[in-house]
């Protein structure tokens, strides 16, 4: 009798899946011409058990996807549980564990067509520290497609993100959203659908940390 050809995936775990199974990437085995549907029901027989509904989304080779993807050998391949909230106009999008710099932000969205710029900080309160972890690379191809869409919905002339990964004391900035516009209706509105679209679709999660101990911050799954 032939063998069943497979094939065998690595597979990106973040935040509380990485918790569980106490690594941050696995080696799973599929059969050949898989999809995602096929390696969720695969991950029963690793550290990470069985996944609940709604517990997570795949994404392959950093766009997420749905379950009848296929999933082959050399994909890059993510399990993305719920995430806590250049040219062009999109001057500039960074992932970083380095402090932000709302200045530079603010001097990289000004620009002659320019009669707004409106900047937001999401800093931290209430605790001593939040930590963050994200999928560093998709989060930040992510936010240059949020930013890129949303620049051409308000019309905004120029926009620029960073957020920060690692710990983030009390009262330091995570994420720096800027954007200018050539009025201050666009500027604000244009602010504020890219730092909800952000905490909504960007693979980044937190943790509050506390004299008590730590406490991981639930979310929403995001959009597939």
């Amino acid at each position: 009798m032939a063998s069943i050809a497979s094939v065998v995936v690595s597979v990106r775990l973040f935040a509380g899946l990485r918790e569980r199974a106490g690594t941050d990437r696995l080696e799973v085995e599929l059969p050949d011409g898989a999809r995602v549907a096929d390696l969720l029901a695969a991950m029963a027989g690793t550290p990470v058990g069985a996944i609940r509904p709604r517990e997570c989304v795949v994404a392959v080779n950093r766009e997420y996807a749905d379950v009848d993807e296929p999933v082959n050998a050399g994909d890059e391949v993510a399990l993305v549980p719920p995430v806590s909230g250049g040219s062009g106009p999109v001057r500039h999008v960074r992932i970083t564990g380095e402090k932000l710099d709302i200045a530079a932000l603010a001097d990289a969205v000004r620009d002659p067509r320019a009669g707004a710029v409106v900047l937001f900080e999401g800093v931290t309160r209430e605790v001593p520290e939040l930590d963050y972890e994200a999928y560093a690379e998709m989060a930040q191809a992510r936010i240059g497609q949020i930013a890129a869409e949303e620049a051409e919905r308000h019309g905004l002339t120029a926009v620029a993100i960073e957020h920060r990964t690692g710990t983030v004391p009390l009262s330091e900035p995570s994420v720096i959203v800027a954007a200018s516009a050539p009025h201050r209706g666009e500027a604000f509105a244009g602010a504020r659908a890219l730092i909800d679209r952000l905490k909504a679709e960007a693979p980044i999660w937190k943790v509050e940390v506390t004299e008590s101990g730590r406490e991981r911050i639930p979310g929403t799954l995001p959009l597939t």
